[in-house]
C-alpha cells in the first residue's frame, strides 16, 4: 500500500481536547490527511458546514468531536454528501430515542440514524464497523468497563445475583475544554468528587454491550485532579470455584488474542495510569481472593483509547486501512 496521503478526513471540533488529539494523531498517519473544519456557532461570521463542504474538500470521512446536538445536525448532511462519519459524541450510541431521552435528558433529532449507527468498539464489532458509513465512538468510561467486564459475563464467570460494582476515576479533560466552575482549578485542585450517581449517561452503553440488567451493575464516576486518564476498579464475585485466577487469566487471553491494543497482566498484577498515558492501549489486570471475591482494574487514556485514538482506529476500519495506523 502506498504511503502517500491520498485520503482526507475532516475534523470538526478540532479546538477541543479530543479534536486536538485527533490532529496530533493525523499528523503521523501515513495515508490520511487531517483537515480542520470550523464548526461555527449560531451567529458567527462565516458559512456553516454543509454537505457541500464535504464535496469541496474532497473528504472521505468526517470525524465529529462535537456535542451531541451538533453531531445530530451535521451527520445527515455529511452522509448524504457521500462521506463516512465517525462521531465521538453520545448522539448515536444508544439504540432508541426513548433510551436517549432517559439518559441524556434531551430529545433526539436524528432518530432514523440510531438503527444504522455501528457501535465502534473494534474488539467486539470490527466486522460491523468495516461495513458502516456511520460509526458511533463509545464513551470513555464504557470502553474500559466493557473491555474488562464483557468476556467474564459472556463466560458466565460472574455471580450476577451479587452484582458488579464499577468505581471509575477520570482526569479533568474528560469533561471537555469548555470552561465551567466544576472543572476550574480552584474546584479541582486538591479535591476528589463523585458525580452523576446512579444515572450517569454512560451506564446504558455497559448494559447494552455486556448484556447486563440495570440492577446488576452499579457505576460511580469520580473526578480526580489530573489532566488525563481513566482507571476503573471493578468488584464482583465469581460464579463458581472453576473460575480461578488462572481460569480468568486464560479467559482474558483467549478473548483478546491478537488484539493490538489490549494488554492483559499476569494474575495479581494491575495497571496504573502511567502505563497507558498517551497511548491507545487498554490495560487489564486483576486479583482474586480464595473465597471468590475478585477485583479487576482497567486503565485507558480517556483522550486516546477513550476518544480520539479509538476514533482513528474506527476510521482506519471504515477506510480499509491497517487498524493500527497512526496509533503505534
Amino acid at each position: 500500500m502506498s504511503t502517500s496521503k491520498s485520503l482526507r478526513a475532516g475534523i470538526v471540533g478540532f479546538r477541543g481536547y479530543s479534536g486536538q488529539e485527533l490532529l496530533q494523531i493525523m499528523r503521523r498517519h501515513r495515508y490520511v490527511e487531517g483537515v480542520a473544519l470550523e464548526h461555527r456557532p449560531e451567529g458567527a461570521v462565516g458559512p456553516p458546514l454543509t454537505g457541500e463542504t464535504v464535496r469541496e474538500q474532497g473528504l472521505n470521512v468526517v470525524l465529529l468531536a462535537t456535542p451531541p446536538e451538533a453531531s445530530m445536525e451535521l451527520t445527515p448532511e455529511f452522509l448524504a454528501a457521500g462521506a463516512k462519519v465517525v462521531d465521538l459524541s453520545g448522539a448515536f450510541r444508544l439504540r432508541t430515542v426513548e433510551n436517549y431521552r432517559r439518559w441524556y435528558k434531551e430529545e433526539h433529532t436524528a432518530g432514523p440514524l440510531l438503527d444504522e449507527a455501528a457501535y465502534g468498539l473494534p474488539e467486539f464489532y470490527r466486522n460491523t464497523t468495516k461495513e458502516a458509513r456511520l460509526v458511533s465512538n463509545p464513551g470513555c468510561y464504557p470502553t474500559a468497563a466493557n473491555l474488562a467486564i464483557r468476556p467474564l459475563v459472556y463466560a458466565q464467570a460472574v455471580n450476577l445475583e451479587a452484582g458488579i460494582v464499577c468505581d471509575a476515576k477520570s482526569g479533568v479533560s474528560g469533561a471537555g475544554r469548555k470552561p465551567s466552575l466544576k472543572t476550574s482549578f480552584c474546584e479541582v485542585a486538591e479535591n476528589f468528587s463523585a458525580y452523576s450517581l446512579l444515572d450517569h449517561r454512560h451506564v446504558p452503553e455497559v448494559l447494552m454491550n455486556s448484556k447486563l440488567e440495570e440492577e446488576q451493575f452499579s457505576f460511580t464516576a469520580q473526578l480526580i485532579p489530573i489532566d488525563r486518564g481513566i482507571l476503573e476498579t471493578i468488584y464482583f464475585r465469581r460464579s463458581g470455584p472453576a473460575f480461578t485466577a488462572g481460569a480468568l487469566y486464560d479467559l482474558y487471553r483467549e478473548a483478546y488474542a491478537g488484539e493490538p491494543f489490549i494488554r492483559i497482566y499476569e494474575p495479581g498484577q494491575v495497571p496504573d495510569l502511567h502505563a497507558v498515558r498517551r497511548t491507545n492501549y487498554c490495560d487489564i489486570g486483576f486479583r482474586q481472593h480464595a473465597d471468590g471475591r475478585t477485583v479487576v482494574v482497567a486503565a485507558i487514556d480517556n483522550l486516546v483509547k477513550g476518544a480520539a485514538g479509538q476514533a482513528v482506529q474506527n476510521m482506519n476500519l471504515v477506510l480499509g486501512l491497517p487498524e493500527t495506523e497512526g496509533l503505534l
